[in-house]
């Protein structure tokens, strides 16, 4: 069906319906409503590449992404995207993953914009200091944050209040008896894991306790890298009571770790990981004690509400979008 044959049946002009269609606010609510429900039952819909020349939009948003496991290779991840795509198809919109072997290469968000590809971006797994937001800000380019930096007040985000997330933690496993910690964490220069480490720390202190520098473990985002840091935490004398992981790969290597050097989690050594664990990971059985967040296809679902805003209202924005975590206990963590 064309636009002549629906404007011919709503007994409109082609230039009303088409601004109809297009959210154009110079057409009255009700005339659009009427256009909208006639387009959907008389199952009309636009012809892409027209609307592409006329309005000079791609209708696509694009995500870039290494190809490291912890991002493809995650469930979390791939159900986030699930989301994101799911609801910005149900706004005509779609979704382009591009991968890079350095998911910071500027050159990627230039070839996407300056090549037309997309209409705006979403950046995710955000740094503290992040080049490619300091990059989209100064030309101007709209984008949403999966994540803050140290500086985000003035663009727009979705992120997770991941020193609640901490505290959490931290005051159930104190309620337990627990006064000697280990922390497995994520590069500290991705803001999640900056944030989530200083919660740690500020809760730890908030009780007059502390973890030395000894008893942290870094660079830790994967099922290997978790496996191979339990070799640091047995050689820790005295050995810590309780391990905080603030990521859910890297707490499935932990636990696996310590299951096999014959320790018992939840007795002999408790843990807490950030994020919900993913069922592929041959701990059945065991519930893990989590830091959860809203399910990642809600979280998906919210960043393409927020793209749209960024689109088609960016002067009500920057949008800030703060989700709160919980606690799910599992037979990880137990009296000290």
């Amino acid at each position: 069906m064309s636009i002549k044959q629906l404007a011919s049946a709503l007994g409109l002009s082609t230039s009303t319906v088409s601004r109809a269609l297009n959210g154009y606010t110079d057409v009255n609510e009700q005339t659009r409503e009427r256009v909208q429900a006639m387009a959907a039952s008389m199952g009309y819909r636009p012809d892409a590449g027209a609307r592409r020349l006329v309005r000079g939009k791609t209708d696509a948003v694009g995500i870039v992404y290494s190809a490291a496991v912890e991002n493809l290779g995650n469930p979390q991840f791939l159900d986030m995207a699930d989301g994101l795509g799911e609801r910005l198809q149900s706004k005509q919109l779609d979704l382009l993953l591009a991968v890079a072997k350095n998911e910071t290469d500027l050159t990627f968000y230039e070839r996407l914009f300056v090549g037309g590809r997309v209409d705006a971006v979403v950046v995710p797994n955000t740094r503290v200091h992040d080049p490619r937001v300091d990059y989209l800000r100064e030309k101007g380019y709209p984008f949403v944050g999966y994540g803050r930096t140290h500086a985000c007040d003035d663009y727009s985000w979705v992120d997770f209040d991941n020193d609640m997330g901490s505290r959490l933690a931290v005051d159930h496993l104190l309620a337990l008896g627990h006064t000697r910690f280990a922390y497995v964490h994520a590069p500290l220069e991705l803001n999640f894991a900056f944030q989530r480490h200083r919660g740690f720390m500020a809760a730890l202190q908030a009780r007059n306790l502390d973890c030395p520098a000894h008893y942290r473990v870094g660079d830790v985002q994967d099922r290997r890298s978790g496996l191979q840091a339990v070799q640091a935490l047995l050689a820790m004398h005295p050995r810590p009571t309780a391990v905080l992981v603030d990521n859910n790969l890297g707490g499935v290597g932990v636990i696996r770790g310590l299951m096999d050097a014959g320790l018992r989690v939840g007795q002999d050594i408790s843990v807490v990981v950030h994020g919900d664990i993913p069922q592929d990971t041959l701990l059945t059985g065991m519930p893990v004690t989590t830091v959860t967040q809203p399910t990642p296809h809600t979280t998906g679902e919210a960043l393409a509400d927020m793209v749209f805003r960024v689109l088609h209202a960016p002067e009500d924005g920057p949008y800030h979008l703060l989700r709160q975590p919980g606690l799910q206990l599992g037979t990880t963590t137990g009296p000290v």
